[in-house]
């Protein structure tokens, strides 16, 4: 009965479109939907890459978050947490977790300046230098690899275009996550999540 309340006031209201703009909304979102559907499906499966954890090869198996975080800390000695969450726009919360994880692994650590004891400044183990090398080695063959295997199909002036396309298209997102006020993701996927 609600059902049938609903689609009343929604037909009274001129929200039912008739059989032929039924028509064109159904063509032109298969239309715009098969084209973009590539990309739906590259974001998901790049998602769970993403959250996949890799052994670099020390033993210390880490999803790409916590292996870039490390190789930033890195190259960027005495940084803060505050900086981190600017440069990957995570909260405040997420890079904190990454970080303690980090920590606990033995690969950063964290240090007070004597006289202020609020900003708390990281920095990689000698431990950690030795992962965030391995992670750019692996970093630098597998994208060489992968950019071989694009090759085969792509001109490098289409790959460049790509790379474009995509950093204004990233553009795009973050300026409609700021105007639509989209929260940040929070932490690392719970196990439910990744099932």
């Amino acid at each position: 009965m609600e059902k049938e309340a609903l689609a009343k006031t929604a037909d009274e209201n001129g929200l039912v479109p008739s059989n032929a703009e039924s028509g064109f909304i159904n063509q032109t979102f298969q239309a715009l939907n098969d084209r973009h559907n590539v990309i739906y499906e590259f974001v998901m499966r790049y998602n769970d890459y993403i959250y996949a954890e890799h052994d670099y090869g020390n033993g210390h198996p880490l999803t790409m978050i916590e292996s870039h975080t490390l190789t930033y800390i890195e190259d960027h000695p005495g940084t803060t947490v505050t900086e981190l969450t600017n440069y990957w726009h995570k909260t405040k919360g997420a890079i904190s977790q990454i970080v303690s994880r980090l920590e606990s692994l033995g690969l950063v650590t964290k240090t007070k300046k004597e006289g202020n004891g609020k900003n708390v400044y990281l920095s990689v183990t000698d431990e950690g230098y030795q992962v965030s090398r391995s992670h750019k080695l692996y970093d630098i063959l597998d994208i060489t690899k992968t950019l071989s295997k694009v090759q085969k199909e792509c001109t490098p002036a289409e790959i460049d275009t790509f790379y474009k396309v995509i950093s204004v298209y990233y553009k795009v997102i973050c300026r409609e996550f700021e105007e639509e006020k989209i929260p940040k993701r929070q932490g690392r996927r719970r196990k439910q999540d990744q099932e």
